[in-house]
């Protein structure tokens, strides 16, 4: 069997459920990898075959995304140009976390892609949802990697198609402890702004790390960090607790090693809004905002116990079993589609018939 699994770049989240879903997909068939966007400090474990621009997004420095770098980043044309070239049709399985280029070439060539992503569970009629409408977020979560068919993640196990997070082997058999300090995380806002804030806490050790800067730093009771894969879970798996953004993978791997934890949402971005209001109905705090107004927020946070647990097992096997049995009923229903137009005449006529005796 040819298998594509087909990873969006952008983050490090996709990338670090890769590291263990590809593997187990590995023991199905060949697989190809590809990788669209270069905005992730992961490395793969693995070859990757294509590497694509996609349409990526850009982290800005004042709590969103940075509309304006992503449009100079991203070529409409040469998307469309890597969604007629890859070659879909080759492979007998395509499967899609929220990649692009992959899901519109199988549209275009009428083939199926199946969805197996964080994003296919927000979508999910169960899911909660922010209070407040977000039409063009709607859109993007809809249309951005169109599916044939999806299976989720989320912070909890919703229905049969959503299962829990993926938790990447490398944090799994991580010992967790309690060095004293907060591990943040917050791409999408500037280290001084950061750093402001934290500053006004200086009964607390802060461990951040920066997408911004490429050698570390201090300043008083706050170290600065580059991303980097070693360093990041040894601070996460010995801090007190975890100040980030309502993104998915880092929050679970919080949850999985049992530390407390705070979000925020990044700002105009529909799917952390979802994902806040998830943890929130977990009794997980959620802050509006990185600012001044804060400070008093995330210190009583700091010092305020959060008794909370979750049960996050190995589910690698099962969540790529089911995509595979999926795609076999899927197979299975394309082989015997010529014969339905003639079985549903064949029933028609024996109705007739069945009533032409009676």
């Amino acid at each position: 069997m040819k298998i594509l699994y087909a990873i969006q770049g952008t983050g490090n989240g996709h990338v670090a459920r890769a590291t263990d879903l590809v593997p187990e997909f590995k023991k199905y068939g060949e697989v190809d990898v590809l990788l669209s966007g270069k905005h992730c400090e992961l490395e793969l474990p693995f070859d990757v075959k294509y590497r694509v621009q996609g349409l990526g997004f850009f982290f800005g420095k004042k709590g969103g995304i940075d509309l304006g770098k992503t449009w100079r980043r991203n070529s409409v044309g040469k998307f469309f140009r890597e969604v007629v070239d890859l070659p879909v049709h080759e492979y007998d399985l395509v499967v899609s976390d929220f990649e692009p280029v992959s899901a519109w070439a199988c549209r275009l060539r009428g083939k199926d892609c199946f969805g197996m992503s964080h994003q296919s569970a927000v979508v999910d009629v169960e899911a909660p949802r922010p209070s407040v409408c977000n039409w063009w977020g709607k859109v993007i979560l809809k249309y951005y990697a169109p599916a044939t068919q999806n299976t989720g993640f989320h912070f909890k196990a919703l229905n049969e198609h959503i299962s829990t997070p993926v938790i990447r082997k490398s944090v799994r058999e991580l010992v967790p402890g309690n060095q004293g300090h907060y591990t943040v995380y917050l791409p999408a806002w500037a280290d001084i702004h950061i750093i402001s804030v934290l500053a006004e806490i200086r009964d607390v050790k802060w461990e951040v790390f920066s997408k911004h800067i490429s050698v570390s730093y201090s300043f008083n009771n706050i170290s600065v960090r580059p991303v980097q894969n070693e360093g990041f879970i040894r601070s996460l798996a010995g801090s007190a607790g975890v100040l980030c953004n309502a993104g998915f993978e880092t929050p679970s791997e919080a949850l999985f090693l049992g530390k407390k934890l705070c979000v925020i949402p990044m700002k105009h971005q529909y799917e952390q809004a979802c994902n806040a209001e998830m943890l929130r109905s977990m009794g997980i705090p959620v802050l509006q905002k990185m600012s001044a107004a804060s400070v008093s927020k995330i210190r009583q946070w700091t010092r305020e116990a959060q008794v909370f647990s979750v049960n996050y097992p190995d589910n690698v096997p099962e969540v790529v079993e089911r995509v595979m049995e999926m795609a076999e009923a899927r197979e299975l229903e394309t082989s015997f589609r010529p014969l339905f137009p003639f079985l549903s005449f064949h029933r028609k006529m024996a109705h007739v018939t069945v009533g032409n005796v009676r």
